[in-house]
């Protein structure tokens, strides 16, 4: 695994651990106040990044494009925003709102630069 690929696999993999200490302790804590923030994390960080990883494993000569890791440096970024502010806001935070919207708007388009990275592979004929 290389390029791209080997960036968002290991970014998966520590979204796994993360998501899965923050789970554990909600239910160590018997408090599950943060069931948002661990359900993107799983999702949005360790399953989005997994099958991204697993597109440009599949497509090496894209992986090791440019705008591939331009794509893994602007998701990898909103996605920390996105996931940070959400642990906050959760937490009792809510003036960081504002910080949940920018890292979802930036997760956002980062997904729509996916879909024009990916697309056109997946159709080409």
């Amino acid at each position: 695994m290389q390029g791209a690929a080997r960036l968002f696999f290991t970014l998966a993999v520590i979204y796994s651990i993360l998501g899965m200490i923050l789970g554990l302790t909600m239910a160590i804590s018997n408090d599950h106040g943060e069931m948002v923030t661990h359900a993107h994390i799983m999702l949005a960080g360790w399953v989005t990044s997994a099958l991204v990883a697993y597109f440009y494993h599949l497509f090496p000569a894209i992986s090791s494009k440019p705008i591939a890791t331009y794509h893994f440096w602007f998701q990898a970024a909103s996605t920390v925003v996105m996931l940070g502010s959400l642990l906050l806001l959760y937490g009792g935070h809510p003036a960081v709102e504002p910080g949940a919207a920018i890292g979802s708007i930036g997760f956002i388009l980062s997904m729509l630069l996916f879909a024009y990275i990916s697309l056109p592979v997946v159709w080409k004929s």
